[in-house]
């Protein structure tokens, strides 16, 4: 057996906590949670398991280790999830009909393939074969959250309202603290002799394996910011609730055309997972450490509302939302910390009071993803992977718009300010909220 090389080393350390990550979150889930597929964004627990394991045999395995024998032949199609390069795969609505393969087997197949992965790192793979593991636990990274996501709208769809788990004491927002006051924050973007014009994306350095971005953060680019103001949390509970008492959800006039058709023909009223008490007197939050009160809630961001929603809502407080590009440039100055998965909150928090002084916005990383008003494209001479892993982003480059900065369900080494995430805008199942944004820096 070969001695590991440094980064072959590192890369399994790292490997093995990501993979134990996903079965930890999955630990207090029943076999049974585990099936459930409860709207069409989502895919059972059971097959994301599952899937995050055939990328690693399909992308990694399959073409970098000689004689490798997959764990079973009709796998490769079962998993796939979209990649129409590689062949066919059932339709996404059917994934909760998979009672078999057996759960023992889902399992049984991420430990041969962890083992085979374990196994080729310690022979010093060539580099791409590197490249692709780290991609793949980008990946699995990216299905954690999805698995959060997605088992917090199974358990709310459960007429038992169950929860994923006990809430911790600290849990909740009044019972600690109120959030400070909406203030602005200025920024003039560009440099001297050159107003306006900043960097965004990042263009990768080959020689640095570890150092991961995907490929629609590419390339590194200028693009012109005017002078904005953008607040300095994110909008809370409290303030999306002024919005429905002031028939937010009754004014064409606060809605994109698309978004008010959308909203009218769903029936919203208010957020996902806000439901009326029975008194119709009040509001209660399902969240995954079950219903809590509104009241008790009231001070942290606001979640699972859709572009639109989060759109009228700008418009009705007569400001706006960011452009990616603003938020990046927010984002780029500030430590990646906050209320993300490593906190185990499974839920936003309120912002703090802070010195008068530190005019930096709060809750830049983690607590909700934040909608944007940019769409999702590609940046100016964008290039996506070669071969079937090209369909991993840009294929999505359509009809979808672009969030930043993470949430309570994000784990931290998967954020940086580039990280480009994008959904449909009437998509309300992720942990998705908003901050507003203003022209002018006074």
């Amino acid at each position: 057996m070969l001695a590991l090389t440094s980064i072959s080393n590192s890369l399994l350390k790292r490997f093995r906590d990501v993979r134990q990550a996903t079965m930890q979150f999955r630990a207090p889930l029943t076999p049974e949670d585990l099936m459930v597929q409860s709207c069409p964004e989502a895919s059972p627990v059971k097959w994301h398991l599952a899937h995050t394991s055939w990328f690693f045999e399909t992308f990694v395995l399959s073409e970098f280790v000689a004689g490798y024998q997959p764990f079973h032949p009709d796998f490769r199609w079962l998993f796939n999830s979209y990649y129409k390069s590689l062949g066919e795969m059932p339709e996404k609505k059917l994934r909760a009909s998979f009672s078999r393969p057996s759960l023992d087997q889902i399992l049984a197949y991420r430990c041969h393939v962890d083992t085979a992965i374990a196994r080729m790192l310690e022979h010093t793979p060539q580099d791409e074969a590197l490249r692709r593991i780290v991609l793949g636990l980008e990946h699995e990274q990216q299905h954690l959250e999805l698995i959060a996501t997605d088992v917090k709208h199974a358990l709310f769809t459960n007429p038992l309202h169950p929860a994923y788990v006990a809430a911790p004491a600290s849990f909740g927002g009044n019972s600690v603290h109120i959030a400070p006051p909406l203030d602005w924050i200025s920024f003039s973007p560009g440099y001297p002799g050159r107003p306006g014009i900043t960097e965004v994306g990042i263009t990768p350095d080959p020689a640095a394996i570890e150092s991961f971005s995907f490929d629609n953060e590419t390339p590194h680019h200028p693009v012109y910011i005017a002078p904005f103001r953008v607040a300095s949390r994110l909008t809370t509970c409290a303030e999306y609730l002024a919005f429905i008492d002031e028939n937010g959800y009754s004014r064409p006039e606060l809605w994109l055309s698309e978004g008010w058709d959308i909203m009218r023909a769903e029936g919203w009223q208010a957020p996902l997972y806000w439901q009326r008490d029975a008194s119709k007197s009040g509001w209660s939050i399902y969240t995954l450490h079950g219903f809590r009160p509104l009241d008790e809630l009231s001070e942290t961001p606001v979640c699972h509302l859709s572009f639109f929603e989060a759109d009228a809502f700008a418009r009705w407080s007569g400001h706006r939302l960011p452009t990616e590009f603003e938020w990046e440039f927010v984002a780029a100055q500030q430590p990646i910390e906050g209320n993300l998965l490593e906190q185990e909150s499974l839920h936003p928090s309120p912002a703090t009071a802070t010195a008068k002084k530190a005019r930096v916005p709060q809750q830049i990383y983690g607590d909700v993803w934040e909608w944007t008003q940019s769409p999702y494209t590609g940046y100016p001479g964008y290039k996506p992977l070669p071969g079937a892993l090209g369909e991993y982003n840009g294929k999505f480059m359509s009809s979808q718009i672009v969030l930043r900065g993470g949430s309570c369900v994000t784990p931290r080494s998967h954020i940086r300010a580039t990280y480009r995430n994008f959904f449909s805008p009437g998509t309300r199942w992720q942990f998705s909220g908003l901050r507003l944004a203003r022209d002018g820096a006074s």
